[in-house]
């Protein structure tokens, strides 16, 4: 068994949101889980984040959704697939 994670590094994270859900959006029935984080709380946060997807589907869906939101500027997206025994 596979299980399949997208990391997704956020670099300015007010400027690019409405990029990053646009393209988060479009492969929705590939995302089964998704958690945002940032630093701070209160008006004080960081413009900076990270998002944790837990991703279903095949490999040619899911290479397609890394290769889009790593054309954002400012995007960092790696795919990450363990192996679970």
């Amino acid at each position: 068994m596979q299980k399949d994670v997208l990391l997704i590094l956020v670099g300015k994270r007010e400027e690019d949101a409405v990029k990053v859900q646009s393209v988060l959006t479009r492969y929705a029935a590939n995302i089964k889980t998704r958690l945002g984080l940032h630093d701070g709380v209160l008006g004080n946060s960081s413009n900076r984040g990270l998002i944790f997807c837990e991703l279903a589907g095949e490999q040619d869906a899911i290479l397609p959704l890394v290769d889009e939101l790593n054309t954002i500027d400012g995007i960092h997206a790696e795919h990450v697939a363990m192996k679970v025994d």
